[in-house]
């Protein structure tokens, strides 16, 4: 081996690692901003559910619990289809409908309970919702692409880029048998199934 084709390796394996800490790096703190604004957005959401539920006639325990349910259609469906396309399994037509009606269900009550201050009310009281379901797929989007971006591997020096292991990865068994999904925001909402 000459000293520039080490050199080469140590490079290439030095581009690597730093491009794998930049793109952990980014889902953590994609993580924690998720974390940051679904803690808010879910408090106002849920007590902006809470007063529409009290409102038409709901009370004490099944009034607490109510709003709840929403969200935890949202989590559950999303849940569900995130495990479909990392297992390469069709996504159930039902995980796709719960979800939709989990997002219409939650602007819903937070617009019913903001529209008494008009349109623009109805807006304001509908962003948490927006928010939370917003930053909570772009984080499910995060997770599945995870380790599917491909890196400029020289053919020349495929441990170098992978740290050994040839073009292996946590990934490489599900790309081998054809389960790798395409990246698309937002595409655990999406129609196609």
């Amino acid at each position: 081996m000459t000293t520039l084709t080490a050199s080469s390796q140590l490079t290439d394996g030095c581009d690597v690692a730093m491009a794998n800490a930049i793109d952990r790096l980014i889902r953590i703190s994609t993580a924690v901003a998720v974390l940051a604004v679904a803690s808010v957005a879910a408090y106002v959401s849920y007590w902006h559910a809470y007063a529409v539920v009290r409102t038409h006639g709901e009370s004490g325990l099944t009034a607490r619990l109510e709003p709840a349910t929403i969200d935890g259609l949202v989590y559950a469906s999303s849940m569900v289809i995130l495990y479909a396309a990392r297992h390469g399994s069709p996504v159930p037509r039902l995980a796709r409908w719960l979800l939709g009606l989990g997002i219409a269900a939650t602007l819903t009550a937070n617009m019913a309970q903001g529209w008494s201050h008009g349109p623009v009310g109805a807006a304001v009281a509908a962003w948490p919702a927006v928010s939370l379901v917003g930053s909570y797929e772009l984080l499910v989007w995060l997770i599945r692409t995870a380790g599917t971006v491909e890196r400029g591997v020289s053919s020349e020096h495929p441990a170098a880029a992978d740290g050994g292991h040839h073009g292996r990865n946590e990934f490489s068994s599900a790309a081998e048998k054809g389960r790798r999904t395409s990246p698309m925001p937002f595409s655990s909402a999406g129609a196609a199934g």
